[in-house]
């Protein structure tokens, strides 16, 4: 059974099983797999280099069609496609990037039964996992205050029946480690 995050000498400290971090160390993987950007066989190893994308002013390009993509990376500017277009060109590979890094960092740490994180890797971790929960979110629908009831209302392993009622589930478990870190890091300040 996992142990909430604590703040130690040594950093901030969680415990979780083998089913856990397997489940946890899946859910970062399958992140990066949405975030992973498509590589042209022309692309230019010096703009991905600096984690520009050359080909976003191109017509075609346009941004993420996968919800729970677009969620993790937001039109800059909803309402001025072209400013938008300029920000995802100038931005989005970087932000891309850094996601995957910090979700490949996190998923690093599900090697061990007990998870330690400095003041440094606290952060990221906290981003992964955030990331985590906004794609889960939107693969349930969670949009308003009923959504989050409802979704919190399934707390029973065993009488998860559908796809759904096993994703709430998982979304509250990731829920509550982000809570219990951001806790931590709170009390250490």
């Amino acid at each position: 059974m996992a142990r909430a995050f604590k703040s130690t000498l040594r950093g901030f400290s969680a415990s979780l099983e083998a089913a856990e971090r397997k489940l946890l160390r899946g859910l970062f993987e399958d992140v990066i797999t949405l975030l992973e950007p498509e590589r042209a066989a022309d692309e230019d190893p010096l703009w991905a280099m600096v984690g520009l994308d050359p080909h976003a002013h191109r017509a075609d390009f346009a941004p993420p069609s996968d919800p729970a993509t677009k969620r993790l990376l937001p039109d800059a500017d909803p309402d001025d496609a072209a400013a938008s277009l300029e920000f995802r060109r100038l931005s989005e590979r970087g932000i891309r990037e850094r996601k995957i890094g910090a979700l490949r960092e996190a998923a690093l740490l599900m090697e061990s039964g007990t998870i330690l994180l400095s003041d440094e890797t606290a952060p990221r971790f906290a981003a992964a996992v955030n990331d985590v929960r906004l794609v889960l979110a939107q693969r349930l629908g969670l949009a308003t205050e009923e959504d989050a009831e409802r979704i919190h209302a399934q707390d029973d392993w065993s009488k998860a029946e559908t796809v759904d009622e096993y994703l709430a589930l998982v979304y509250n478990f990731v829920t509550w480690l982000q809570e219990s870190l951001m806790q931590a890091m709170l009390k250490s300040l």
